[in-house]
C-alpha cells in the first residue's frame, strides 16, 4: 500500500506538519487504518473515503486512536486530491468528518500556490480546575511562566486541547513535556492534548506563537503545527482577551522548537449563534511511503 507524505501549513518540504494520506480507502476497516497510522508514525494519517452527504469523507488516525478532526491532515488530503486529479477545479467542497460536515474553500494565487481554507466546528470551552503548578511542571515550566492575565481552559473546534497562556517566547524553548502526567492532571478531560501559546513571536507578521503536546493516548509526543488548536486559539482570543471584537484575522506560528516552521492563518467571525472559525494554509508533496498492513 502507498501512503502519500505531505507537509501542511507550509509550501516547503520537510517544514510544517507531516501527514500521511491514503486515497481510495473505502475498503479499509478501522483496525487496518489504525495499524497503517502506527506504521507511518506521523501525528496523523488521514484516510479518504467516499461520502453520500459530502464531497469526500475523511477519517483521521494517530498511531494510538482515531480523532474527530485534524487541520493539517485535512490540508494534506485536499491538496493531494486536487493535485492528483480527484477533484475538479471547483472553488469549494465539503468534507464529512466525525466533527460534522464542514466546508473547504480552494483558491489559487497569481503564482499558482493553492490555499486551502477549512471551517471548523463551533468553538467550545470548559474551565480547567486542576493544579496549575503541577500542570506547568508537567511541561517543564514553573508558575512564573504562566500568563495569569488569561485563564487556562479546555477548548475545541473539533478536537479538545488544553490552552495554557505563556508569558514569554523564551519559555517555549525550555518546555520539556512529561506525557505520563497529562491524564492525571487533566481530570476533566484526560484524553485532551496540551497547547501552550503566547503573544511573543519569532516572525513579526505572526500574532501568536504555540507548541502542541499530544494526548498520551495518541502514541506521539508533539505536533509541529496544529490546525484545530490554532483555530480554537482565535476563538479564545475573542472570548477571553478581546470580547468586544466582532472578528479576528491573524497569523499563528508554530514548529520552531522542533525545526518544522509553519504558519496557520486564522479567521474568526461572531455570529448570532456563536462563532465561525476558519483556518487556512498550504501543503506540499514530499514522498511516497510503502506500507505492508
Amino acid at each position: 500500500m502507498i501512503v502519500y507524505h505531505y507537509d501542511a501549513f507550509t509550501h516547503v518540504p520537510n517544514q510544517g506538519n507531516p501527514a500521511g494520506v491514503v486515497f481510495e480507502a473505502d475498503h479499509l476497516d478501522e483496525a487496518t487504518m489504525l495499524e497503517i497510522a502506527g506504521q507511518v508514525g506521523f501525528n496523523e494519517t488521514v484516510f479518504v473515503q467516499s461520502s453520500s452527504v459530502a464531497t469526500v469523507r475523511l477519517r483521521y488516525f494517530t498511531p494510538g486512536h482515531e480523532i474527530n478532526l485534524c487541520g493539517h491532515a485535512t490540508m494534506a488530503a485536499i491538496y493531494g486530491l486536487r493535485t492528483r486529479g480527484y477533484l475538479n477545479s471547483v472553488p469549494e467542497i465539503t468534507i464529512e468528518t466525525k466533527a460534522g460536515i464542514l466546508p473547504v474553500a480552494l483558491t489559487l494565487d497569481s503564482s499558482d500556490l493553492l490555499t486551502i481554507r477549512m471551517q471548523q466546528s463551533e468553538p467550545q470551552f470548559v474551565p480547567f480546575g486542576g493544579d496549575q503548578e503541577r500542570l506547568m511542571h508537567a511541561i517543564g515550566l514553573s508558575l512564573n511562566d504562566l500568563d495569569t492575565r488569561y485563564p487556562i481552559v479546555y477548548g475545541s473546534t473539533g478536537t479538545w486541547t488544553l490552552l495554557i497562556p505563556i508569558r514569554t517566547l523564551h519559555a517555549f524553548a525550555s518546555m520539556l513535556p512529561e506525557p505520563s502526567q497529562f491524564s492525571v492532571l487533566l481530570t476533566e478531560m484526560p484524553h485532551a492534548s496540551i497547547h501552550p501559546f503566547g503573544f511573543d513571536t519569532t516572525h513579526p507578521e505572526a500574532m501568536m506563537h504555540a507548541r502542541h503536546f499530544s494526548s498520551p493516548y495518541s502514541g506521539t509526543i508533539e505536533d509541529p503545527v496544529t490546525g484545530t488548536a490554532s483555530g480554537v486559539m482565535g476563538a479564545y482570543y475573542l472570548t477571553y482577551i478581546q470580547s468586544e471584537m466582532d472578528q479576528l484575522s491573524c497569523l499563528i506560528e508554530q514548529g520552531h522548537e522542533v525545526q518544522r516552521d509553519g504558519r496557520v492563518q486564522v479567521d474568526v467571525k461572531r455570529t448570532a449563534r456563536g462563532m465561525n472559525v476558519y483556518v487556512s494554509g498550504n501543503a506540499v508533496f514530499v514522498k511516497e511511503l510503502v506500507i505492508a498492513p
